[in-house]
Formats: structure tokens, C-alpha cells, sequence
């Protein structure tokens, strides 16, 4: 089992930049590809980015291609997400995910951290 906790979400202005962090513990990372989702109140999750296990494939939402990038360190048990040109569309709590199998499918993780909240201002 995995345990993961996401940060770097905070407030910033339309077409500024985050990175998010995904720190996992309980088990090596590299043993799972991972995934980025966000959910905004009252909506479904939805699907950012995910990665294979050992980060050489990578796959994006379309509202996020190009802005977003997905990568990890299995050395030091994270997975990061950063992000540029933030929209305020952008704006929701963002959740790191561990799955068995590289998929853009939320009902296929096994493991979720608590969430982190990002903010963009117009």
C-alpha cells in the first residue's frame, strides 16, 4: 500500500505558473504509474495527466496539452506536475493518484492523496 500527499497548490494570476508535488510513501513509487486529476465542486473528476512507471510515457488531458507536463523521480518518490499558463478554468482541487497500469481512467486507481487546492485569478 502507498500513502501520498500532494502540495504546491496555492493562488496565482491567469498565465502564471504551479508546480505540484506528489510525495508517496509506504512502497517505492516506481512501482506504479501515477496520475494527475482535478476536480472543481459539483463536477466529475477529471482526467489531467498520467505517467508509466518508469516516466517514458506520459498522456494529457485536451484542456491541458501543451500547458501542463507530467514527470517524476522514482529516486525520490515524487511525481510532479508542472504547470504553465494557468486559466481560471484551471482553478480546482488537484489529486495525484497510484494505479498498477498506465491509464486516463479515475475508477482504475487504487490510491489517492487528500488533494491541493489551486486558485487562478483572471
Amino acid at each position: 500500500q502507498v500513502q501520498l500527499v500532494e502540495s504546491g497548490g496555492g493562488l496565482v494570476q491567469a498565465g502564471g505558473s504551479l508546480r505540484l508535488s506528489c510525495a508517496a510513501s509506504g512502497r517505492t513509487l516506481s512501482t506504479y504509474a501515477m496520475g494527475w486529476f482535478r476536480q472543481v465542486p459539483g463536477k466529475e473528476r477529471e482526467f489531467v495527466a498520467c505517467i508509466s512507471r518508469s516516466g517514458g510515457t506520459t498522456a494529457y488531458g485536451n484542456s491541458v496539452e501543451g500547458r501542463f507536463t507530467i514527470n517524476r523521480d522514482n529516486a525520490k518518490n515524487t511525481v510532479y506536475l508542472q504547470m504553465n499558463s494557468l486559466k481560471p478554468e484551471d482553478t480546482a482541487v488537484y489529486y495525484c493518484a497510484a494505479d498498477g497500469t498506465f491509464t486516463r481512467v479515475a475508477e482504475r486507481y487504487d490510491y489517492w492523496g487528500q488533494g491541493t487546492q489551486v486558485t487562478v485569478s483572471s
